[in-house]
């Protein structure tokens, strides 16, 4: 059954007239019953929504089949990233904690008349770790991951991407989830840019409604290389606003110690020296790099030094090729 603080929230809220705080609460109590897998109470609850439901009070319906039509414009990943391999500045860990224990506690927050923190924007340049954490977060709350589709939900007809969102938010109104918009600037953009449409505008205007009225089980995480982008509507949405810059050698070297200890064998070289030689790079390219010695690890069926194998690979990093101002620029462009 439902717990006691939603029951109360319910009554209090249906005492009070509050349509939006009853739908909040019936919506909450769904969702912990789906989670229980006590789909029948879950489907008799949800119909009871519907304007059908008792013939008198009409209230919005939600549709939480699994072929429900919101789902074509998004895609499911299964969070396999932890929190723990990541690494983050004191500062933002904490955050990402807090957020974690508040969704992971919220019962105690609600019988206090509080919802747990459940908007977060994620800023910084590509590749270093926007997506990662979003799944770490998903992963610890052992919650389903999606993340939107950008090329199915964008359309090129008047009011067409604006009914999709609000499909997709349909499909995850009753269903705890990290909803993830990558690239969000692509959809949050600043209504006051004299060089955008009017469809841009309404889009931005249906995003905000919807974000605000996401209950607070579902967490929505927004990552954007362009945050100047945003229009400030957006940024007000957002309790959780966490920068993710560029790794320093500190920071590389740290990722490297931890992926030199996961090895079955002695490296021969420092987290550090290994930093410094490959540079000012992001965590997706260290990622590439341990990638890469282990794919040559495998290849030589570990008969070969790791040592060797390390330096080959430095060796060919240090002479790959570098990106050129003109080619950061039309990244940035590809980015936007």
């Amino acid at each position: 059954m439902a717990r006691g603080d939603l029951l109360i929230s319910l009554v209090k809220a249906s005492v009070s007239g509050d349509k939006s705080a009853v739908r909040s609460a019936v919506e909450t109590i769904i969702a912990e019953e789906k989670n229980k897998q006590h789909t029948i109470l879950a489907d008799r609850l949800t119909r009871a929504m519907q304007p059908n439901g008792n013939g008198k009070n009409k209230m919005h319906h939600y549709p939480t089949e699994t072929g429900h039509r919101g789902r074509e414009f998004i895609a499911e990943i299964t969070p396999r990233r932890e929190l723990s391999d990541m690494v983050l500045s004191d500062s933002c860990l904490e955050a990402v904690e807090q957020l974690i224990e508040e969704q992971s506690r919220s019962s105690l927050l609600r019988a206090h008349g509080l919802d747990p923190r459940h908007r977060v924007l994620l800023v910084g340049p590509p590749g270093n770790g926007k997506t990662s954490l979003a799944e770490a977060i998903a992963e610890s709350l052992a919650v389903p991951f999606f993340v939107v589709r950008y090329e199915t939900m964008i359309g090129s007809y008047l009011g067409e991407t604006a009914n999709r969102l609000k499909r997709v938010f349909d499909y995850v109104r009753t269903t705890p989830c990290v909803l993830f918009f990558d690239e969000f600037d692509a959809v949050g953009k600043e209504r006051g840019d004299i060089h955008e449409t009017g469809e841009i505008k309404r889009v931005v205007t249906s995003l905000l409604m919807h974000v605000d009225d996401l209950p607070s089980y579902s967490v929505v995480i927004a990552a954007t290389n362009h945050s100047e982008l945003l229009d400030r509507a957006v940024w007000r949405r957002f309790q959780l606003r966490l920068r993710l810059p560029t790794p320093g050698q500190n920071e590389l070297t740290e990722y490297f110690e931890r992926f030199l200890t996961s090895l079955d064998q002695r490296a021969g070289l420092s987290a550090t020296t290994i930093a410094k030689r490959l540079g000012s790079i992001s965590y997706a390219e260290a990622e590439e790099f341990t990638l890469d010695v282990r794919r040559r690890d495998v290849m030589t069926m570990k008969e070969r030094p790791l040592k060797k194998t390390i330096e080959e690979q430095l060796q060919l990093w240090e002479d790959r090729v570098k990106p050129t101002p003109s080619d950061d620029a039309e990244q940035e462009l590809s980015d936007g």
